[in-house]
């Protein structure tokens, strides 16, 4: 058998992961390959389980949520399909790095929670944890392509391209790099 590649056209090898302390929560490697982000499995029934899900199985999931496309997964699946193509035809590289890039990039590294004493509520910053930072990264580039395609002529894939290859750009036009920044800034005056 040869290489597991997804959607029998970008493969997983090459795909590098530049900060460490994401490597054990991006699975990409090994048995998480797949040809087609949609393996039907209950990640959600052990806590941190989720870890072990195919980071573009994690995007799929997070594009179905919220408003008319809840469940939708074969949609969902196709515009992640156009989505890839889109990118590599916009930047002759493999998308999944492209997607690596962009959530190791767009995931906040510091938050601000709130600490209640007695009575009284103040907002103390936190770091936070390396799941949590894909977890908000995910969500962050799926509203951001979101809230772009809504009442546009682009389509959510065009939509979600921009915002894929800009956010692993660290381009200030992307949604998650401006709402990651936010975040760290109120973590950073809460200090």
């Amino acid at each position: 058998m040869g290489d597991i590649m997804l959607f029998n056209k970008w493969s997983f090898d090459e795909i590098v992961i530049n900060d460490v302390s994401l490597l054990p929560y991006i699975c990409l490697k090994g048995k998480n390959s797949v040809f087609i982000p949609h393996s039907s499995s209950n990640y959600n029934k052990k806590k941190f389980r989720k870890a072990k899900c195919n980071l573009v199985e994690r995007l799929l999931c997070s594009l179905m949520m919220n408003g008319r496309n809840s469940g939708k997964k074969i949609k969902a699946i196709n515009i992640i399909k156009s989505t890839f193509e889109m990118i590599n035809l916009l930047t002759k590289s493999n998308p999944i790095q492209i997607l690596v890039d962009a959530v190791i990039n767009s995931g906040p590294r510091e938050d601000s929670t709130k600490i209640g004493y007695s009575g009284t509520a103040r907002r103390q910053a936190v770091d936070v944890s390396p799941l949590r930072r894909i977890n908000v990264a995910l969500k962050l580039i799926t509203t951001g392509a979101r809230e772009s395609a809504f009442r546009n002529i682009k389509s959510i894939s065009e939509c979600l391209t921009e915002e894929l290859i800009n956010a692993a750009k660290c381009s200030s036009n992307s949604y998650a790099i401006k709402k990651k920044d936010e975040i760290e800034r109120v973590a950073k005056a809460n200090r």
